[in-house]
Parts: C-alpha cells; sequence; structure tokens
C-alpha cells in the first residue's frame, strides 16, 4: 500500500458494484443488500456494519463503530452490476443458486429481475467444467477488454454513478504460473492483442477495470493482480487492488485455530482437511487443473502462521492435506471435517475433531460487501496498488514487494485496524474526554462533521 493521505474524502453519491460471475455469491450478496435495505435482514458477519474500533489510548475503552469512524459508502448509495455465461436475470440466477429461500427472495423480486447480466468474457480452457451461451465474442483479447471497458462507461452512464468498484466472484480457473508475458505492462497489452494463452478472463476484467480507474478485487484462487504488469497498471492509473480467494468456511478455522496452537507452543504432527461442497464452485473444483489452483491456496496458510523454520520441533514435520469432494445434493451447504494431531507436554499426543458445517455464499457475501466498501474507501482517499492491510479476507492475500503475506487472522485484523485508524485524526478537547470526529458526507467538497465523547472506563456505539 502507498503512502497514507492526510485527508479523508467524503462518500458523495452512488457506488456502482461490478461483479463478473452472478453466481451464488454475487446473487447472495446482491439480494441480501436489498432485504436489508427494506430491513427485511441484518448484514450479519460484515465488519464494516457491524465491527468496531477501540480509539484513543491504548488505555482507553472507548469503542466506535467502524461504519461511523470513517466516511464508508451507504448501502442504500450501492447499485450492481454484472457479467455471466448465463442470460438469467439475477431473481432467476438466486433462484437457481437456492442460497436464500424463494419465499424471502419475492420481498426483493423486483429489484433482482431488473437486473440482467451482460455476456461475459469466457473460454472453456481456463474452466473446464463449465459452459455456457452468454459470452463475447472478439478477434483477440484485447477485443474483449474493450468490449468490458465499454460496459463500464454504459453503466456508469446510465446509472449516474460516481464510483465504482469491481470484485471478481466467477470461478475458479485452471492454475497458472506467471510468465514472461506478466512481466510489464507492455508485453501484457501485446500479449492481449496476440492472444497469448496465459492471459486468463480473470486477467481481462482487472485490465479493464484498472484501464477505467476502477479498484478490483480477486474473490478465487487464480492468478490475477499479483502479476507484475497489471500492479504496474494500477501503479499508474491510482487504483487500489486486492486479492486472492475469499476466507471463508475451512480456512477461515485454519487461520483462527492454527495461531491459538502457536501461542500456547502447542505442537503439531498432522492438519487433514476434506471437504463436500455442491454448488457451481464444487463442481468446477472436481476439474484437477482448477482444484490445483485452490489446493495452493489452501496448503499456504499454514506454513505461514506456524513458521516452521522458527519453531523447528514443534512445527517442522508436520503433515498438511487438503481435499475437495463434489457432492451435488449438499448444494451451497458445505461442510468441512478437519482432523488435527497435536502434542504437548512430554510429547503426549491429543487430537482436535473439528465438523464445520457451514453456508458458503452466507459466509462470502459480507467478505464481499467489506471489500467493495473498503476499496472505495481507498481509492477516494488515493491509496494505489496492493492493499495488504485487506488481507483480512484473503486466503492467498497478495502483498506488497518485498514483504511476506501475513496469514494470522488477528494480526490481519489488527493491520486492517490500524490502517483504518491511520486515515482517521482524533482531537482531544479536555483531559478526562476524548472526541472522535464522526465524517459524513454534505456536499461534493465537505464533509459534516458529528462528535460524540468517550469518557476513560466507557464503550460505547451511541453518538450525541
Amino acid at each position: 500500500m502507498d503512502d497514507v493521505p492526510t485527508t479523508i474524502a467524503p462518500a458523495q453519491g452512488k457506488l456502482g458494484v461490478l461483479l463478473p460471475g452472478m453466481g451464488a455469491v454475487s446473487t447472495t450478496l446482491i439480494a441480501g443488500v436489498e432485504l436489508v435495505k427494506k430491513g427485511l435482514g441484518r448484514p450479519i458477519g460484515s465488519l464494516t456494519q457491524y465491527g468496531t474500533l477501540r480509539v484513543g489510548k491504548p488505555t482507553d475503552t472507548c469503542q466506535v463503530p467502524i461504519k461511523d469512524y470513517v466516511p464508508l459508502a451507504n448501502l442504500d448509495d450501492l447499485v450492481f452490476g454484472g457479467w455471466d455465461i448465463f442470460p438469467d436475470n439475477c431473481y432467476e440466477a438466486a433462484l437457481h443458486a437456492g442460497v436464500i429461500e424463494p419465499q424471502r427472495l419475492e420481498a426483493v423480486r423486483e429489484e433482482l429481475t431488473a437486473l440482467t447480466p451482460w455476456k461475459a468474457v469466457f473460454d472453456q480452457q481456463y474452466v473446464r467444467r463449465l459452459s455456457g451461451p452468454h459470452v463475447k465474442t472478439g478477434k483477440t483479447k484485447y477485443d474483449l477488454a474493450m468490449q468490458v471497458r465499454e460496459d463500464i462507461e454504459g453503466f456508469r452512464k446510465q446509472h449516474d454513478v460516481t464510483r465504482l468498484v469491481m470484485l471478481w466472484c466467477g470461478s475458479t480457473e485452471i492454475f497458472l504460473e506467471p510468465e514472461s508475458v506478466h512481466a510489464t505492462l507492455h508485453r501484457f497489452e501485446a500479449g492481449l492483442k496476440d492472444n497469448h494463452p496465459a492471459i486468463t478472463p480473470n486477467m481481462i476484467y482487472a485490465y479493464a477495470a484498472l484501464m477505467e480507474g476502477v479498484p478490483f478485487g480477486n474473490g478465487a484462487p487464480n492468478l490475477a493482480v499479483e502479476i507484475s504488469a497489471l500492479q504496474e497498471l494500477a501503479h499508474e492509473n491510482g487504483v487500489p487492488i486486492c486479492g486472492k480467494d475469499f476466507k471463508t468456511g475451512q480456512t477461515l478455522m485454519k487461520t483462527i485455530l492454527a495461531p491459538g496452537l502457536k501461542a500456547r507452543t502447542l505442537g503439531l504432527h498432522g492438519w487433514f482437511s476434506t471437504n463436500i461442497l455442491g454448488n457451481r464452485d464444487g463442481d468446477v473444483l472436481h476439474d484437477p487443473a482448477s482444484f490445483k489452483t485452490k489446493e495452493q491456496s489452501k496448503l499456504s496458510v499454514l506454513d505461514h502462521i506456524l513458521q516452521p523454520e522458527v519453531y523447528p520441533d514443534l512445527y517442522g514435520d508436520y503433515e498438511h492435506q487438503v481435499h475437495i469432494h463434489y457432492y451435488k445434493t449438499r448444494g451451497d451447504d458445505k461442510e468441512g471435517w478437519d482432523n488435527i494431531d497435536i502434542f504437548g507436554w512430554l510429547d503426549y499426543p491429543m487430537q482436535i475433531k473439528l465438523n464445520f458445517l457451514c453456508r458458503d455464499s452466507i459466509l462470502a457475501a459480507p467478505v464481499a460487501l467489506d471489500l467493495v466498501l473498503f476499496l472505495d474507501l481507498a481509492k477516494r482517499n488515493g491509496l494505489r496498488g496492493i492493499q495488504d492491510w485487506l488481507s483480512f479476507y484473503f486466503k492467498s492475500p497478495i502483498c506488497s514487494p518485498h514483504t511476506s503475506p501475513e496469514h494470522d487472522l488477528f494480526v490481519q485484523l489488527a493491520t486492517l485496524e490500524d490502517t483504518l485508524r491511520s486515515l482517521h485524526s482524533l482531537r482531544d478537547k479536555t483531559g478526562s474526554a476524548r472526541v472522535v470526529q464522526l465524517f459524513r458526507p454534505a456536499t461534493p467538497d465537505s464533509a459534516t462533521v458529528r462528535t460524540t465523547t468517550c469518557r476513560p472506563g466507557q464503550a460505547t456505539g451511541r453518538y450525541q
């Protein structure tokens, strides 16, 4: 992440949210936001909506809601658009995904039906178990990127949005290593025009977004904005980027449990993980090439947290396995099983058994919402390039050059909170009270200020 600005910009006007892939995650996000707008649901799991920050000195206990601490876009100002290989509108796609019950979707049917996806950039060689008729055609990949740019510009004008964010919610593409075509922007653009096979649809969307000055986040584990060419473009155009792979189910549990084992210096012999999943993502991951992409993302977590090179006696020789099985009957209700073989005092063995019956898209939707709001915040404050502070949301977070990815959930959260504090100034009014400046949009050129007083020993969520 580049240098932090000294001023904070208001969230003025509508925020367009662009989603490549109108599957279970996207439709759950959109339907959820529309339900929340009508007071028919709560955005549980969203840090931007329910999280708080401790402000003041380390000894203070004043807690301020994040959404009041920094100027985030209001949910009422979000406008959605997207692409998909199927022409179904968002309501039809949500019914097919089966995450939210039809009777509950009925309350937002009008809003969802109005959202029809654009034709997608898609090539089955990168996602082998999917095919669909709603696909863009063009002579070159550069032509396809220009078509995506036209979609973005058309959406901007149609909905009169002042800002945009793009979040990849498409399927996992096959595993690829960086190649020379990814090394510089010049080579990448030449590769687009030459239809280079190492340039995937995900990269095409990212390129189009960055060319339009739109922040981009990658919710899948495949290669995208971590390539040098797109990072170069992000810096040139002043655009924040982040990724990759939404951290939701089993890996979320690992980033919670593994730091606890390390904190107590309990040793690890092995960690066996398996999943069953029946939605489109599960079907895609049934292909070994796509699964390898996901496997690399999942396997990287433990080594980074446990640091076997630092603690060889405890973590120098553990076995880590990850398996995913497509089980159509389960749908979006993912089940993760973990067997964790640990050892303690005098090397006596112990075991932890974890069975996490979760809802994949229900966990992913608040992650997607937070990323949209935080990427917009970053763009309005002049941040560009990789946003390390958003690693909290990813299984395999990309990080700035010459730094290592952080996987410990609690370290990630502390980094995120510190970044929000750095985007905000506190002013002391008296020795016994701390006044928190709460910014809200007023005019295009200014932000109004509300204040609340937190006295020592007081935690509050109310403002006067």
